[in-house]
């Protein structure tokens, strides 16, 4: 007893908590420590906000009506630059830090000309972090700085002064051009992705009509690519742009606009119809994505309902009896762009994905009243069409309803599960496993190969749904779906209650084919589409099974490659030679039991892919895209693409 109260002493001295224990970071040594509190990661996605966070700057400069370019290059040494011809930074000396206006911006945090005064009319960026945060994160920074007839430079490294702030001399040129380069002890990759790049940007042209945005890739001198966004049309092209993407057909050949602006608001709407079955409304507040919506998106929403019910009725479309129609049924095949801009923009927390200002509910409502009902009365044409496609969407609605009730009686009813489940024991849902498996034949070796305390198997059974062609009502009926269903419990559309849901993992296992992609993307899309929440929040994964088993005769070593590479060089660990064997397996089923757990279950060996959605809006569009009506934009995705498959991500 004495030795160990001697140790509990001896320990306690040795973590006394007091004054001393509290630290303190000084200026960007915050953000360094924790990067993810001011970026959101250090993955590739963290990574691209540092661009953005440097564009939004220059986005900000246009929306004040100062800056009429902006240009993006990727350059070979892994940095990149941002130049506008905004007005520039001011460059005198600031009155409270004392220090360069310029030196100011780039390493205190909260400082920008953002909070209020007139600098600023609309701004997205209200936090005052983003030039601070590049700065703290990258390797190095240069600045120029044409403010003022005065050219300006500073650089800085790793958030540190490096070559102070020096006028360079006089310029007839105005603007800022920044360059940096992600600090590589920070990030996980400092590798930026062109793709990624450009639909930021695009979406910035889009919204601020008539700015021309350069994007430009240096990084292999023999193959340079540049992307010109200029886009007059505004929000108008945006909406004829998610149409596009979508495939199909539109329903009327004019796109819906309205624009309001009183005092220090702005509300610009833009639609359009199509024959698909998706609503796609994309919401921005200051030139930031608001993903969850918020208050502008309501007020569009409520206010399309009202005027496209009250219409119906006017036309006989609807009779006194029949019911009001619901936002979901006016929202099939709607593409819509609702654009606001405000001079005190409240998010809902750091990520800025949901607008909160109550009076934007209403200034977007009284637009959309006003303007909607303007356009019925000119156009009652197109009118008539979309009260058409609403309606069918109702009965389609009412259908699904009658089909979930029906099947809840048997399929979905109380405790019954599917009959080829094989259910783990396992009773806490965070540790459970639920394998979706192609074939009876490789679901019968994962069942006997599982460990079933908590694995369990459901092997697949008929043709999966293409849920991108097809309504809800649909999906109740099919014989591959509704397994999944029930297995799940959670529900699907407007019922899914995650917290129903009775597996932590669901694993796509198919085989290593075309075949077995197409069916590992005919799930994946029936996940996004029907129960999104579950990619969300990464409950959703890709089996990874061998491609190939490689032997040696005359001995018990053997080895599985995932990849060519792989094989090769197991075979080369092997000794090569006439005595080496090399298996391509051509499905799951030729694997038994003990293989198929070594290989691709077994939680010490095996690999598995989280499926993500990080940027949601390319994945929306890359499912209508590959699942959608139109073949020809099919076909050029895949030959563009084609070469990256092994390393694609979903």
């Amino acid at each position: 007893m004495t030795e160990q109260n001697n140790q509990v002493n001896e320990n306690t001295q040795q973590t006394n908590y007091d004054e001393s224990q509290i630290q303190v970071l000084e200026g960007l040594e915050a953000v360094r420590k924790r990067p993810g509190m001011y970026i959101g990661s250090t993955s590739e996605q963290g990574l691209h906000h540092l661009v953005y966070e440097i564009v939004d700057n220059s986005i900000d400069e246009a929306m004040a009506g100062r800056c009429s370019r902006i240009d993006v290059t990727l350059l070979p040494d892994g940095s990149v630059s941002v130049r506008d011809d905004g007005h520039g930074i001011p460059s005198g000396i600031h009155p409270k830090m004392g220090i360069p206006t310029l030196e100011v911006v780039y390493t205190v945090l909260h400082a920008g000309g953002k909070f209020g005064g007139e600098g600023y009319k609309f701004s997205g960026g209200l936090h005052g972090v983003g030039a601070s945060v590049v700065n703290a994160l990258s390797e190095w920074v240069e600045i120029d700085n044409c403010y003022d007839g005065q050219r300006y430079t500073e650089r800085f490294e790793r958030g540190m002064v490096a070559r102070p702030f020096h006028c360079e001399g006089e310029t007839e040129n105005h603007g800022l051009y920044v360059r940096f380069k992600p600090d590589g002890t920070i990030f996980e990759t400092t590798v930026f992705d062109y793709e990624v790049l450009l639909r930021r940007l695009r979406e910035q042209a889009f919204l601020n009509a008539g700015i021309y945005v350069l994007l430009r890739d240096e990084r292999d001198p023999e193959n340079i690519r540049e992307d010109v966004l200029n886009y007059e049309g505004g929000i108008r092209t945006f909406v004829e742009h998610i149409n596009e993407k979508k495939g199909g057909t539109v329903l009327h050949p004019d796109i819906v606009y309205m624009r309001n602006e009183v005092e220090d608001r702005i509300a610009e709407v833009a639609f359009q119809y199509n024959d698909s079955y998706l609503e796609d409304v994309r919401t921005f507040a200051n030139d930031i994505n608001t993903m969850e919506g918020g208050t502008h998106k309501v007020g569009f929403k409520t206010a399309l309902t009202k005027v496209l019910n009250d219409y119906a009725r006017k036309i006989g479309q609807l009779k006194d009896s029949d019911k009001n129609l619901s936002g979901d049924d006016v929202g099939e095949g709607l593409s819509a762009v609702v654009s606001v801009k405000l001079r005190e923009a409240q998010f809902e927390g750091q990520t800025k994905t949901k607008l909160g200002n109550s009076e934007m509910r209403s200034f977007v409502y009284s637009l959309v009243v006003e303007k909607l009902n303007e356009f019925l009365e000119e156009n009652p044409g197109v009118g008539k069409t979309i009260i058409e496609k609403a309606l069918t969407a109702a009965r389609a609605r009412e259908a699904a309803r009658k089909a979930r009730d029906s099947t809840r009686k048997g399929y979905l009813s109380g405790s019954t599960l599917p009959g080829k489940l094989r259910d783990c024991n396992e009773k806490n849902t965070a540790l459970t496993e639920l394998y979706l498996v192609e074939g009876d034949s490789a679901g019968g070796s994962a069942t006997q190969g599982r460990n079933s305390r908590f694995q369990a198997i459901l092997p697949l059974r008929g043709k999966v749904l293409n849920v991108e062609k097809t309504r809800a009502d649909k999906v109740y009926g099919n014989l591959s779906l509704l397994p999944i269903i029930q297995a799940l419990g959670c529900g699907i559309g407007e019922e899914f209650d995650i917290g129903k849901l009775r597996y932590g993992k669901i694993i796509i296992m198919a085989d290593a084919d075309v075949d077995g992609s197409h069916i590992r993307i005919l799930l994946l899309t029936f996940f996004f589409r029907h129960m999104r929440q579950l990619i969300d929040d990464g409950h959703i994964y890709l089996a990874q099974p061998p491609l190939y088993k490689i032997s040696k005769k005359g001995s018990k070593q053997e080895m599985y490659a995932f990849s060519d590479a792989e094989r090769d060089a197991c075979i080369a660990e092997l000794g090569g030679g006439n005595n080496i064997e090399t298996n391509r397996y051509k499905g799951l089923g030729e694997m038994n039991a003990e293989q198929l757990w070594e290989t691709t279950m077994n939680p010490e060996t095996r690999t598995i892919l989280k499926v993500t959605t990080e940027d949601a809006i390319a994945c929306d569009e890359i499912f209508s895209l590959l699942m959608g009506d139109q073949v020809e934009p099919r076909r050029q995705f895949i030959e563009q693409n084609a070469k990256f498959a092994e390393n694609l991500d979903i």
